[in-house]
């Protein structure tokens, strides 16, 4: 029985990829086909804007620009945001004579990334919380001791992208200063967290001591990191990009891209923002449920009350009926017999009229 269950499920998996394959239009982000993304950067490179070894070029322009952005004195680029979070880290505890990091239990920095902090860098991990909410300031009190470093991810992606309010996060930070600990801010998702907070990046990112941002996500560039932050720490950092293995001889295309995205998406974050919660309020009509409502950023998780298996078949077949792509596979909930998946508002759903969105979704409970 269970080897017919794991047999059916690989070729549910299989006709979705297949259908994925065959869509002509999507409710997320659609992944650009490689010769497609070579002709643009074909495009528009020149000796000028190609950097050595991350020296110059288009990237040393887009280190300017992020620190601009987020009112820091330096940025520097790196290739994925796992390596930018592990050096600043590392930094930290280095200069604090401690290994000791204050880090929320659903952080990225725990689930994703296979243990790194320990394994790598040997630091010692102090949750402040593994509940599915923001971390309050008497939870980091509660950890004794000197710490290197407190970090905080807005939003927190697996608690269903939540953040604090903006009093929150400030008394947050004011604790820490008055601790005299570094702030630090994985903020892979930072860009959509403006319209909640209510406050411009700089002014978010004046709170912390270093702000990690990711271009690869709702900005769509190839992919890469920036991390952003005092000179001195910023230039240590780079010293373990180089130990890692992270600057590439040229990172010249992904810099590119993510200086496309911060030009034609970075704009749209009030947007992508409204839109969603928006969603939402259709979504539940039509007898899903949504966490948080309304939704914190353009993101959010969707319940629906039908089992992961029925609901995934039922997505699939109108994947390859109307060759409309509109969300990711469904996983089963906590409660028997729900399912959930996580939609993200992208520039591709602003093509889409809301009701139209909340009719498509619909039918994957009714057909």
């Amino acid at each position: 029985m269970a080897t017919t269950t794991s047999t059916a499920s690989e070729d549910l998996r299989e006709r979705r990829k297949n259908a994925a394959d065959n869509c002509e239009r999507w409710l997320g982000n659609r992944r650009v086909p490689a010769p497609d993304r070579l002709q643009r950067l074909s495009e528009v490179a020149t000796d000028d804007l190609v950097d050595m070894y991350g020296n110059g070029g288009e990237v040393a322009a887009l280190e300017q620009e992020v620190a601009d952005l987020l009112g820091k004195p330096a940025a520097v680029f790196l290739p994925t945001g796992i390596m930018a979070q592990q050096s600043v880290l590392r930094v930290y505890a280095d200069r604090a004579g401690t290994s000791r990091v204050a880090v929320h239990g659903l952080s990225h920095l725990l689930v994703h990334e296979l243990n790194a902090l320990e394994e790598v860098h040997h630091l010692r991990i102090e949750r402040l919380t593994s509940e599915p909410r923001q971390p309050r300031p008497d939870e980091l009190a509660a950890i004794p001791g000197k710490l290197a470093a407190v970090t905080l991810e807005l939003p927190l992606r697996d608690a269903g992208y939540v953040l604090p309010t903006w009093d929150e996060l400030v008394v947050f930070s004011e604790y820490c200063a008055e601790r005299g600990v570094p702030l630090h801010l994985d903020g892979a998702r930072l860009w959509e967290s403006t319209p909640y907070l209510e406050h411009s990046l700089a002014e978010i990112a004046a709170l912390v001591s270093t702000v990690y941002v990711s271009f690869y996500k709702v900005l769509g560039g190839i992919s890469g990191a920036a991390l952003a932050g005092p000179e001195d720490v910023i230039a240590e950092v780079r010293r373990w990009q180089r130990r890692l293995g992270g600057n590439l001889f040229s990172l010249f295309p992904y810099a590119v891209s993510a200086r496309d995205g911060l030009r034609t998406v970075l704009p749209l974050m009030d947007d992508l923002h409204q839109r969603a919660v928006e969603l939402a309020m259709a979504l539940q009509s039509e007898g899903f449920r949504v966490f948080p409502e309304p939704p914190h950023t353009n993101s959010f998780r969707l319940y629906a009350p039908r089992a992961a298996d029925a609901i995934e078949r039922t997505t699939v077949e109108r994947m390859e009926r109307t060759r409309e792509a509109l969300c990711p596979p469904w996983q089963p909930a906590d409660v028997p017999g729900w399912s959930w998946i996580e939609v993200v508002v992208t520039p591709h759903s602003l093509t889409w009229q809301v009701d139209e969105i909340a009719k498509a979704f619909g039918e994957l409970l009714t057909r």
